[in-house]
């Protein structure tokens, strides 16, 4: 027999530590993530956290920004919760210990891209996310009802009549363990490490995600993937984030030429939508010929009347070790995946189709976001969603069900298996990078498919010894999104927010202002429905 908890969380990021507080009022809690506490997206977001704190007006205006930015397909009533219950967490945050930045004794708000007005809080200038995940790490291990399984993978859950009972958690030594408890909640963040060029840490392999489908629960706007306008492009360096605030403080964008490009694709310039300022940087840096590439820019030489270092230490120390200081240098930038508008079909209290599972934050879909996310709203999304999460499995009140323990106890790979492993999943990155990232057509989304249905191929040759680590599980979760991903893409024939066709390049609200919903199912594997 397993051990035995009130509730189970997966990942340590905002979303879940949220509902870790909320839960451990009433119950036992066991919060896994795949290495510390604080290893998350949430703790690499720079940018900030959205919040209307001046009202009505104000929050109506925020409300207004969401849905513009999801281009058509936003559920209102989930944004409605979002900008409505956002001021309250953020001001239970702060009471909780979040230190966000001051000016004259009140909150300092900035402006990022689509917003109409400044409203986003940081912390640290560029912290933001590490102060969040701090906080909440430090309010939550007060409690005594909440534990902490650290450098541990969540590898299978268990189903029983229709319901998630229990989870497999594999450790750091290689011993795997079944928990039972009465709720489960998938707080795993998000999937970039699908992609050859992300943002996000290696963390983010979309394992909650996969997990969830392959136990029958439906996914949702997984062809939605946002890409980062402003990653850092250096040879041989990983894509680290620029932030949004960079252009909110008046940064320009400039091509090969030196031009300021951005007129020719949006009225709102270098603050246009997070999808059209990426489409935009894709498009200057093509060159001539297939395959060439040309330089594209962030400028802030321009910029007076701020502190630049001050106002963004982290980015200023990362530059400085690369010989760039943002005062002086043109800076070289590329787009990078970022974040999934998709993932776990959720309601507005993070129930999933799958009952005894929940879902909240980057690793859900309440169609909040839509076909393209407002700048600074996913720390905003995994506070408002995760309280509601940990709501709902409180008042659905599901029993224990005890699991028997596993039958089955994977064995480590040889290492000749891990290099393999390994090149599997380089080769699915930079299949996906090639073939479905900002622009994408029916041909190179089909060349996607079949790269991917290789990986999984090779994946299961080497599990099928009975062999398994965590590095297997993050690969086969990869491969299980790049699959919804790619199927979610052919699907849907338009183009609309983060998802562009280059065969389809207009929007098509007659048949697709919906959602796609991927069930994985042979015959038809994508449906579109109404919210």
């Amino acid at each position: 027999m397993g051990s035995q908890v009130d509730f189970l969380v997966m990942g340590a990021g905002v979303a879940g530590l949220r509902a870790a507080v909320e839960l451990a009022r009433h119950g036992e809690v066991l919060v896994a993530t795949k290495e510390s506490v604080g290893e998350s997206n949430t703790h690499y977001a720079q940018g900030g956290i959205a919040v209307a704190m001046e009202g009505d007006e104000d929050v109506a205006l925020h409300l207004k920004d969401t849905v513009n930015a999801g281009d058509g397909i936003v559920h209102r009533a989930a944004a409605e919760v979002l900008v409505a219950e956002g001021p309250v967490r953020v001001a239970e945050l702060i009471e909780w210990g979040a230190a966000f930045d001051t000016e004259d004794g009140e909150l300092l708000r900035t402006r990022e891209g689509a917003h109409s007005l400044p409203r986003i809080l940081h912390a640290n200038g560029d912290a933001t996310g590490a102060e969040i995940s701090r906080s909440l790490a430090a309010f939550a291990q007060v409690h005594k009802r909440v534990r902490f399984a650290e450098w541990t993978t969540v590898s299978g859950l268990v189903v029983r009549d229709g319901r998630v009972i229990a989870a497999d958690l594999l450790d750091r030594d290689h011993q795997l363990s079944r928990v039972s408890a009465r709720a489960v909640l998938v707080a795993a963040g998000g999937a970039g490490q699908v992609y050859s060029d992300t943002t996000n840490p290696a963390v983010a392999t979309g394992d909650g995600i996969a997990l969830a489908s392959q136990a029958g629960a439906a996914l949702a706007d997984m062809e939605f993937y946002q890409f980062h306008p402003t990653a850092i492009s250096l040879p041989g360096v990983p894509r680290f984030l620029l932030s949004e605030a960079l252009r909110g403080e008046g940064a320009y964008l400039r091509n090969h030429l030196g031009e300021r490009f951005m007129e020719r694709y949006h009225p709102l310039l270098e603050l246009a939508p997070r999808d059209v300022v990426a489409r935009a940087i894709t498009r200057e840096g093509m060159g001539d010929r297939p395959g060439e590439t040309r330089l594209v820019h962030l400028d802030m030489r321009h910029i007076r009347g701020v502190d630049l270092h001050q106002r963004f230490p982290g980015i200023t120390a990362f530059l400085a070790k690369h010989g760039l200081d943002l005062n002086r240098d043109l800076i070289p930038v590329r787009p990078a995946a970022h974040y999934l508008m998709g993932g776990i079909r959720t309601d507005l209290a993070g129930r999933t189709t799958l009952g005894g599972l929940y879902a909240a934050g980057e690793a859900a879909c309440t169609g909040v976001h839509g076909a393209n996310r407002l700048a600074s709203n996913s720390l905003l999304e995994g506070l408002v969603f995760g309280a509601r999460a940990a709501f709902s499995m409180l008042d659905d009140g599901l029993p224990l069900v005890a699991a028997d323990a596993p039958e089955v106890f994977p064995q480590p790979l040889e290492p000749a298996e891990e290099r393999g492993l390994e090149e599997t999943v380089a080769a699915l990155q930079a299949s996906m990078w090639a073939f479905a990232a900002l622009l994408r057509e029916e041909s190179t989304l089909l060349q996607g498919l079949a790269a991917q249905q290789e990986a999984a191929g090779a994946l299961a040759q080497l599990a099928a010894p009975g062999k398994g680590s965590r590095r297997l599980a993050e690969a086969q979760a990869m491969s299980r999104v790049a699959e919804a991903i790619l199927h979610s893409a052919l699907a849907r024939t338009e183009s609309r927010g983060a998802h562009y066709r280059n065969d389809f390049a207009q929007r098509d609200d007659q048949h697709f202002r919906k959602h796609s919903i991927f069930s994985g199912g042979p015959s038809s594997p994508v449906a579109f429905e109404t919210w």
